[in-house]
């Protein structure tokens, strides 16, 4: 079974830091565009950062750049989100995904990924 599993969320104050992790089984994602997204109450799932199969390019929502770090191990089937400078407008439920076919024109689609994990919250008091 192919399953992403992300975890280290939780409660933190303005200003502060996070790392998340999702860890990947059943397959090897070493070949998969990684991305992580989020999904804040009442809104849509927008995404947030995404890595190349090599871990040489990244990309990032401008909502997050400066703060937020995407990075890999593929030798461990792993891919890491750290996030500093937290603010309340981050707060959400932060989820790993997998693109099979990376491409940059859709490496921002959801719909373009194949395999998500389940989730993480994330909650960033003021």
């Amino acid at each position: 079974q192919v399953q992403l599993v992300e975890s280290g969320g939780g409660l933190v104050q303005t200003g502060g830091s996070l790392r998340l992790s999702c860890a990947g089984s059943g397959r090897t994602f070493s070949k998969d565009g990684m991305g992580w997204f989020r999904q804040a109450p009442g809104k849509e799932r927008e995404f947030v950062a995404r890595i190349s199969p090599t871990g040489v390019s990244t990309y990032y929502a401008d909502s997050v750049k400066g703060r937020f770090t995407i990075s890999r191990d593929n030798r461990k089937n792993t891919v890491t989100l750290q996030m500093n400078s937290l603010r309340p407008e981050d707060t959400a439920v932060y989820y790993c995904a997998a693109q099979t076919f990376p491409t940059l024109a859709t490496m921002t689609l959801l719909g373009k990924y194949d395999y998500w994990g389940q989730g993480t919250q994330v909650t960033v008091s003021s």
